[in-house]
């Protein structure tokens, strides 16, 4: 029997990071850097106007006030993008709008609101400091900076950023292409009519889903009878697309479970009883060179060990650093039996704060399999091969799900 440490490794063995790509920002949205940025240019290029108003020199306007206002004449207007070359002389002003290069001879913009607004002759009623409303060129980012080490998630907030210092490719870690499989004469699709015996298809779904959340692409097969002909062709098809198949059901020694007989000739899957609950029997291997992961049948079991060896496989392709969730420290609100030699994950609620500490309760019995209970947790709680008997009070450490 291999321990959860032992699966885990061979899990992560067989399944390394993905070749960089060379792709559009709106490709590399999800992804993983491939390679630090570095930017090619000063972000702003030049000073800048910080709002709408006037380009002053700070000095023609220092004894400006609502009783003794400064009066200055207005000697052209300046636009965003105008990259016309401008000169302030003293005691005038230039109309500028927000984002505008800032003419020379000008230290400061005086905001529309300390002005009568005027076109010709502006009045100005309160005086503005040296570099006051002034983005400065490079005050965000200066040429030769990196701005993004390898390793960084690209969202929204990072396109902004390469596209504003002029980047349309980067190099990322494409997403894992992933399919899933579901195994199973019993399974039928939620929504249509079941009869007596028949199961609706909750791992499909569901496994769909944490990959997509795991920031893979999901690819979901419609269940699949354990007929032999019919499971070994489904496989053999996916693998064209898939940069990781996994496999849900067909893995207990009952008649139909068919996965085993299916794999044995397509590639090198090994099979083995883990120390774990919920969930035993596991697959891992690699068909045609594709990685394989074969997981239980209950729904719960399905989750947890798609939680414990393939999320952290899908991350470690995809080119994420830390590959596995983020746990706290949490005491246990009420104490049951653990198996003896396994390693043991129950779902909780976690509650508490950073200053006051944090508690779990479980969601469900522990030692049973209820999709209500996971769904209602939002932590698995660890339990360690060589605790017996968990005590109300005792400290675990809690795999936070929503984080």
């Amino acid at each position: 029997m291999r321990t959860v440490a032992e699966h885990l490794a061979a899990c992560l063995e067989i399944a390394q990071a993905a070749a960089p790509l060379d792709v559009m920002l709106p490709d590399a949205v999800g992804c993983v850097l491939a390679e630090d940025v570095v930017a090619g240019l000063d972000l702003p290029v030049v000073d800048l106007a910080g709002l709408d108003g006037y380009a002053v020199s700070a000095v023609d306007v220092a004894g400006a006030s609502a009783g003794e206002p400064v009066v200055l004449e207005v000697i052209d207007a300046v636009r965003a993008g105008d990259m016309r070359p401008t000169r302030l002389v003293p005691g005038s002003a230039i109309l500028i709008d927000s984002g505008a290069p800032l003419p020379l001879g000008a230290d400061a913009v005086v905001p529309w609101t300390s002005t009568d607004r005027g076109e010709n002759r502006v009045v100005v009623r309160e005086p503005v400091l040296k570099g006051g409303n002034v983005r400065t060129r490079a005050e965000d980012v200066s040429a030769g900076m990196t701005v993004m080490p390898q390793g960084t998630r690209v969202s929204a907030r990072q396109v902004a950023l390469l596209a504003g210092i002029g980047r349309n490719r980067v190099r990322v870690h494409p997403a894992p292409r992933v399919v899933i499989v579901s195994i199973g004469n019993e399974l039928v699709e939620p929504g249509q009519a079941r009869d007596a015996g028949d199961v609706f298809d909750a791992n499909g779904h569901a496994l769909a889903t944490a990959v997509t959340d795991a920031g893979g692409q999901a690819f979901r097969v419609a269940a699949v009878s354990d007929e032999l002909r019919a499971l070994a062709e489904t496989i053999e098809d996916q693998l064209v697309r898939a940069d990781v198949l996994i496999t849900t059901g067909g893995l207990s020694v009952g008649q139909g479970d068919t996965v085993k007989d299916v794999l044995a000739p397509l590639g090198s899957v090994r099979f083995d009883a883990v120390a774990m609950h919920p969930g035993r029997q596991l697959g891992v291997g690699t068909v045609e060179g594709t990685p394989i992961f074969c997981l239980p049948g209950d729904p719960v079991s399905a989750q947890i060990a798609f939680e414990t060896f393939v999320r952290p496989v899908l991350r470690q392709v995809a080119g994420w650093q830390n590959l596995h969730r983020t746990s706290l420290p949490a005491a246990i609100t009420s104490g049951w039996h653990s198996p003896a030699g396994k390693r043991e994950f129950v779902p909780v609620r976690l509650s508490g704060s950073p200053a006051r500490g944090y508690s779990a309760e479980p969601t469900a019995e522990p030692g049973a399999t209820r999709l209500l209970g996971l769904a209602e947790a939002n932590a698995i709680a660890v339990v360690p091969e060589d605790v017996r008997t968990v005590v109300a009070g005792d400290t675990l450490h809690c795999l936070l799900l929503d984080a």
